[in-house]
């Protein structure tokens, strides 16, 4: 299940915002019974009803996903430091398909 927060950033990417600051923007609480919009100072953005946000799960979740297999890919490639590395000691042929091989292996869904 999606994020909320996930699901307000695609809603306001949707509306023109291009990020939302979820310390002044749109605030979010969770008393125990769930996490809520606690306040929307979205300016030209007018709050979501549950219905648009339940619309965006889907692609919301699909970002989730895609996100965690970027930064599975960042941890995997090595830092700069670790690639070059690689590169001397390996050869640029070596090190493309290395970093294919990280791809095939942790594919993102569709987006």
């Amino acid at each position: 299940m999606a994020q909320l927060s996930t699901k307000i950033k695609l809603y306001a990417a949707a509306n023109g915002v291009a990020s939302v600051d979820f310390k002044s923007d749109v605030m979010l609480q969770d008393d125990g019974a769930g996490i809520y919009i606690k306040e929307w100072n979205l300016n030209g953005v007018s709050k979501p009803i549950d219905a648009q946000l339940d619309a965006l799960s889907s692609q919301a979740t699909t970002l989730e996903a895609n996100n965690q297999v970027i930064q599975t890919r960042i941890n995997l490639y090595g830092t700069t430091t670790e690639q070059l590395e690689y590169i001397v000691e390996n050869g640029v042929d070596a090190f493309v398909t290395k970093q294919n091989q990280i791809k095939l292996d942790n594919p993102k869904g569709s987006e």
